[in-house]
């Protein structure tokens, strides 16, 4: 009845004349003072949160933001695949340039990867994925791209980290998407050939994740360029943490550009800009090195001291001047969405893959350690991490291959593949206990452990994504009706402003009266929507559909209660965008189960990662409403959406079974693990395979042991074991021992590797 009633009322045609103009009863009477409140509550967009709101799209986001997702919209994506040249080029090229790489050399020797390496990447266009092959590149998709990053990252970050760059946020990025028909001409087929090999400079050393925020200063003037007098900008920078500078030949630049003598125009300050600098141009510092935690891919400061370049060295030409920052954001919005959650992908079906073979070839107390409910738990972590990961990352590069610019769904891909990943390798590292922290090439874990603090700070650090970005700009770009409000209150024409706020506000009236009771009744009956034919996991979408509605239903309240304030809510922001997140995860999620076959082994996975994901979503929803200042609100939505119902989080059942999928070889372990580069035998890595392997081969022998509680030696003298038997067993105990076996040195060796040791043998004498 009430909602029929807010719908007769938005569709009210009563008109009173007043002064010779005509205003609804509802706009004069309702609409006005409501409108007249909302200016000085609601959040108003400045510049830059405008240009970084427009500088990308919704996807599926949108769906979940209105509290009633059409399914349709994501059953109907088609799966990502790979072309033939695209799946040639991973199973050719990709391999012999792993081939190429030892990890342990390059971060504890060499400190870059070898100059054959660079030669043969330059070769293969490496560095050209993603530009067009009308420009000299391999024109690969989004996903193929992901895919070549994730391959080669399951053998070396640096080697990763090196090709991914090029092909990232930077200038390759930026020309194709907003340079000059000149510069699209000069400088792609350079950059995809590696002739030019890119750096982009952006963080500041005082700015750190405030791009705004940076002192890096351009200043319009005339200088000389090619025995020339031309129209051009004297450049000084100062920047920090920028891979592959130490080695680039073209600098991008982010800069705040100026124009004190008004050669372009009357304004003075133009804003950030982007130009391109060639790094031999005289006042252009490169070449030296950071080390970011130990991990030795190519990354340093750069800085510039009046530095001139022409204006036509401006990304889009003079045009674009000022607009940097828009370009900045609509190219991080794939970059977000590709790179870092394409390592996290690797590193955690890394972890999957050996704690799972080393829970089951290593014994404690005569039993595998994989048989023990404390292993188990975090085992199964790991596995449904690894499930969720690439599901999201194949739904993500799915929909930019589409031509979507994913700006929150690229945020909530970077913040939480990285941050899964960091529970992921330390599950791992906790099951492996002292196996994995002793460093040397047969520690397999260490050099993905090492870059964990890397993956959260960089492309936005995590902290910044998770609180100002996901639902920051989340809740303005894909609420139904939010940013067409606000748009509405900044309009300048006072009537134009009330008769546009007076068509939005109502129809969020509307939407917001059906969601209540939408959340009300799927929280008490469970009767949410699932599509039709959705099998074993309509429960799930059922259940996502629920907290969809409670979700839309908390966030409209926040903006009722907080208004502009929401921006400083800083914590409540955050868990907003944690429950928005863990939706399109689980989304994601059920996504992949059904471009994979509807696999039903794989279920355990699903149910694991929806449970998981709804108990943290119950939670967070639960935490924003105890925090909301008007406490009005809870007893309100407590008793409507039941925030604390349901949310147990995975049983004991459906652990165990994840667990077992990567515990023993099935065709789930299979499905979690493939796209990895082969291991070399001798490496950490094969050796655990080949035990994995064997032990798995003699389990019938062993099986046969423990029901008769006897040694392979008794068992051997009792007649249980044949001589042949026995020997096969000496062959697995071999390699296991080869697997539990860590690295040491002699003082020797140590000197080598760490030459100020100088090879000390006997503790200091102690100062008197």
């Amino acid at each position: 009845m009430l909602s029929r009633s807010v719908r007769n009322l938005c569709r009210s045609e009563r008109v009173l004349i007043a002064g010779g103009s005509q205003m609804s009863f509802r706009k004069r009477y309702l609409t006005r003072p409501i409108h007249k409140w909302a200016k000085g509550v609601l959040p108003t967009l400045s510049a830059t949160e405008a240009e970084a709101i427009n500088s990308g799209d919704v996807h599926f986001e949108a769906e979940l933001f209105s509290g009633k997702p059409d399914w349709t919209v994501l059953r109907n994506m088609k799966a990502p695949q790979l072309t033939d040249e695209e799946a040639a080029f991973i199973e050719g090229p990709c391999r012999a340039f792993c081939d190429m790489i030892d990890p342990w050399e390059i971060d504890h020797h060499t400190g870059d990867i070898p100059s054959e390496a660079w030669d043969f990447l330059r070769e293969y266009g490496f560095f050209g994925m993603i530009i067009p092959k009308e420009h000299g590149g391999l024109g690969f998709s989004a996903y193929a791209h992901s895919e070549v990053v994730r391959y080669i990252a399951s053998h070396s970050v640096v080697a990763a980290v090196t090709v991914m760059v090029p092909n990232s946020l930077g200038p390759g990025e930026l020309i194709l998407q907003f340079g000059t028909d000149d510069q699209k001409k000069e400088w792609l087929p350079r950059l995809a050939n590696g002739k030019e090999l890119p750096a982009f400079g952006l963080t500041s050393e005082d700015a750190g994740s405030d791009a705004s925020a940076m002192t890096d200063d351009g200043v319009i003037c005339k200088g000389q360029w090619n025995g020339k007098e031309v129209l051009g900008i004297r450049l000084n920078w100062a920047k920090r943490y920028i891979t592959l500078s130490p080695v680039c030949t073209v600098l991008g630049l982010a800069f705040k550009l100026r124009d004190p003598e008004g050669l372009l125009g009357e304004a003075e300050d133009i804003g950030i800009t982007c130009a391109l600098v060639p790094t031999d141009l005289p006042g252009v510092e490169v070449g030296r090195r950071h080390l970011p935690s130990g991990t030795m891919f190519q990354n340093g400061p750069t800085t510039g001291k009046d530095v001139f370049i022409p204006l036509d060295h401006i990304i889009g030409g003079p045009d674009y001047a000022g607009r940097g920052w828009m370009m900045l954001m609509s190219a991080l919005a794939a970059g977000r969405g590709i790179s870092l959650p394409s390592l996290s992908a690797a590193a955690t079906a890394l972890a999957a893959h050996t704690t799972g073979a080393y829970s089951r070839i290593r014994t404690q107390f005569n039993l595998p350690i994989g048989l023990f409910g404390g292993v188990q738990e975090p085992l199964a972590r790991i596995a449904a991490s690894a499930y969720v990961i690439d599901a999201g990352r194949r739904l993500t590069t799915a929909a930019l291959d589409e031509g979507h610019k994913l700006a929150v769904i690229s945020a909530i891909m970077k913040y939480h593949a990285t941050d899964r990943m960091r529970d992921a390798i330390n599950d791992a590292m906790d099951v492996h206990s002292g196996k994995a922290v002793i460093d040397g090439p047969l520690n397999y874990l260490q050099p993905i452990y090492r870059t964990i603090p890397i993956g959260i700070t960089v492309e936005g650090a995590n902290i910044v994504t998770r609180n100002l970005i996901i639902f920051g700009q989340g809740a303005i770009r894909a609420h139904p009706h939010l940013l067409d409000e606000m748009q509405a209150l900044q309009e300048p024409d006072e009537d134009k402003s009330l008769d546009a706020f007076d068509k939005h506000f109502w129809a969020h009236v509307n939407h917001s009266v059906r969601t209540t009771f939408r959340a009300g009744w799927s929280a008490w009956t469970g009767r949410g929507d699932a599509p039709e034919g959705a099998g074993m996991v309509a429960p799930i979408y059922r259940r996502l559909s629920r907290w969809s509605a409670a979700f839309a239903l908390t966030a409209d309240m926040a903006f009722l209660t907080l208004g502009g304030a929401l921006k400083r809510k800083e914590m409540i922001s955050a868990r907003l965008g944690d429950a928005l997140s863990e939706m399109y995860l689980i989304a994601a999620t059920l996504k992949r189960w059904e471009d994979e076959g509807r696999n039903e082994e794989d279920l355990p996975l699903v149910q694991h990662a929806a449970d998981t994901g709804f108990a943290r979503i119950g939670q967070a929803l639960d935490e924003t409403i105890a925090n909301m200042p008007a406490k009005w609100v809870g007893w309100l939505l407590r008793p409507i959406i039941r925030p604390g119902a349901h949310v147990r989080g995975p049983s004991d059942k459906v652990t165990e079974a994840v667990a077992k999928l990567v515990y023993e070889p099935s065709a789930s372990r299979d499905r979690l693990v493939k796209g990895a580069h082969p291991p070399q035998p001798d490496s950490g890595l094969g050796l655990l395979d080949t035990a994995f392997k064997l032990v798995m081969e003699a389990e019938p022998i062993t099986k046969r042991l423990r029901t008769a509680r006897k040694s392979p030696r008794e068992g051997l003298e009792a007649g249980i074991l044949s001589d042949a038997e026995f020997e096969q067993l000496e062959r697995v105990e071999e390699a296991v021992q080869k697997v539990v076996a860590v690295d040491d040195y002699t003082p020797d060796e140590l000197s080598r590797l760490y030459p100020e040791m100088n090879r000390r043998t006997t503790w200091p004498e102690a100062a008197e």
